[in-house]
């Protein structure tokens, strides 16, 4: 089978966040850049699929020159080939959609899997955009049952079960754990849970300078050049007032108590 993931470059979560005097972006001297937590997830999901079924994974990625790095790490973990639309700044949710339709539809995988949002913006729209573009089943937030954890890290053995045309997904709810069946091809886009992404090795990291990354620019693709949505400005969150200490537990219950009303 053939799987497409979609990759966004994002800046470190690690990493202190400083927005620029003017408002008008985020301090990027000396920023690290990595490859999108939820997005990794996929990519991990997407290699043990294809172990189990067959196959090649596809990583597709939309960004400024240097997303290649991001790419290459997808590679290093295993991926078979990069897509890599280039574009000199951040595409908004509908556009990138807009981008991921039109590579599916040359690409034609069986499942296109996403993180279910992006560290950076926080939108989560892209997997369910997507699927409304290209008329296909979606599942959302995939996860897994606690009791599977261990087995399935252990032995790398995919959360997702795809057999008879079909990919079994299991969400997390309110309630505890629902489980999804769509027809393929479809949109699954995942959540923290569903596994643990490995490392890349040192082999891998040389495999990937050979791998394939196709280049193209963000202006070969139709409807996707006009931004529909525009950051007027950006602004820090205030600063948090100073906790209080207290002397022992009697005295911080009086406070929840008297003071913060809590209890």
């Amino acid at each position: 089978m053939k799987i497409l993931v979609t990759v966004k470059r994002v800046e470190d979560w690690e990493v202190k966040i400083r927005v620029k005097p003017d408002g008008s972006g985020i301090e990027t001297e000396q920023m690290k850049y990595v490859v999108n937590p939820f997005d990794e997830i996929a990519v991990e999901e997407a290699l043990r699929l294809r172990d189990a079924h067959g196959g090649e994974v596809v990583i597709a990625s939309i960004g400024v020159k240097d997303t290649a790095q991001q790419i290459r790490t997808a590679l290093a973990m295993g991926a078979d080939r990069g897509l890599h639309v280039l574009a000199d700044s951040a595409v908004d949710p509908l556009a990138a959609a807009s981008v991921f339709k039109q590579l599916v539809d040359e690409e034609k995988p069986d499942l296109i899997l996403l993180g279910k949002q992006a560290v950076d913006d926080d939108m989560g729209q892209v997997g369910t955009m997507l699927a409304e573009k290209l008329g296909n089943g979606q599942a959302s937030f995939a996860s897994k049952e606690d009791n599977l954890e261990s087995a399935n890290e252990k032995n790398k053995v995919p959360a997702l079960k795809v057999q008879n045309g079909r990919v079994e997904v299991m969400r997390e709810v309110d309630g505890g754990i629902e489980t999804v069946s769509v027809a393929l091809p479809a949109v699954v886009t995942v959540d923290l849970r569903l596994n643990l992404p490995r490392y890349a090795s040192l082999p891998g990291i040389m495999k990937a300078k050979k791998k394939e990354i196709k280049e193209r620019p963000l202006s070969a693709f139709a409807g996707a050049t006009a931004p529909g949505v525009k950051i007027v400005k950006l602004e820090p969150p205030k600063e948090r007032k100073a906790g209080i200490r207290v002397a022992d537990v009697a005295a911080l219950v009086e406070k929840l108590h008297s003071e913060a009303k809590v209890i």
